[in-house]
């Protein structure tokens, strides 16, 4: 293991996102913190408690994985495809390094990122909203582990678009809608049986659900069933990175 140009690939990532800090931390952030005062302050007070939460405290796990989802993927996604795109992905082609470690640098610095966020947007609803967490543990975990499951599939992205367009084209219209409707804002079990059973296709109901039980101790699905689907997801990016290398694909342009 070339740890060396591991830490090389994870510095340079991280790097690029105190020189987009706008972009990378603010620009979420904010847009977070505008949900939190419609829906929390403005709403939230008018609207009845959800299995016992204030509906200002049920969304902040909803909003949370909102912009967590959305910025590993893009961060991914773009962290590997911006230097297949400029052609500097042969300085790293060129270097003795092997696929397993640009994943590891590239994957690893996504993640921390979008962990990094998540923790700044849960600071951000403490001044909005009141409220405690019943497993900090279990909350932590499930951020970290959500994190990298989708940096995966961002990487995968990355290597798969050969546009800048096929890189937005997941985030806002796919991941961003299933994430609405994923009861970012409510409990699946307040929907009629027809479209809730519906909504149990949806896999982001699952990471949704998992990450409300860790911050308020309730679950629609149960964590045991949403920790099964999320190390799934997990599995299964990494098995398609380990074909895509083993088939012989380069990160060449």
């Amino acid at each position: 293991m070339n740890y060396s140009a591991v830490r090389a690939i994870y510095l340079f990532e991280l790097a690029r996102t105190w020189r987009t800090l706008f972009q990378s931390i603010a620009s979420p952030v904010l847009s977070t913190a505008l949900y939190f005062i419609v829906f929390g302050g403005a709403i939230g007070p008018r609207m009845q408690p959800i299995d016992g939460v204030p509906f200002a405290a049920f969304i902040v796990p909803g909003l949370i994985l909102l912009a967590v989802l959305t910025e590993s993927v893009s961060n991914a996604s773009f962290g590997i495809y911006l230097p297949r795109f400029t052609g500097t992905i042969y300085e790293i082609l060129s270097a003795p390094v092997s696929a397993f470690e640009v994943l590891l640098g590239f994957v690893g610095a996504a993640a921390t990122k979008s962990v990094l966020l998540g923790l700044i947007i849960f600071a951000t609803a403490r001044l909005f909203v009141s409220f405690e967490l019943v497993h900090p543990f279990w909350s932590f975990g499930f951020l970290v582990l959500i994190s990298v499951t989708f940096a995966l599939f961002g990487f995968i992205l990355g290597l798969w678009a050969d546009g800048f367009e096929k890189l937005q084209i997941i985030p806002l219209m796919v991941i961003s809608p299933l994430t609405f409707l994923g009861g970012t804002f409510y409990s699946i079990d307040m929907l009629p049986p027809l479209w809730r059973n519906v909504a149990l296709f949806n896999p982001i109901v699952y990471l949704v659900d998992s990450f409300r039980w860790a911050f308020y101790g309730i679950a629609a699905v149960g964590p045991a069933i949403s920790l099964a689907l999320t190390l799934t997801m997990l599995v299964t990016c990494i098995v398609v990175v380990v074909v895509i290398f083993k088939t012989g694909y380069r990160l060449r342009t």
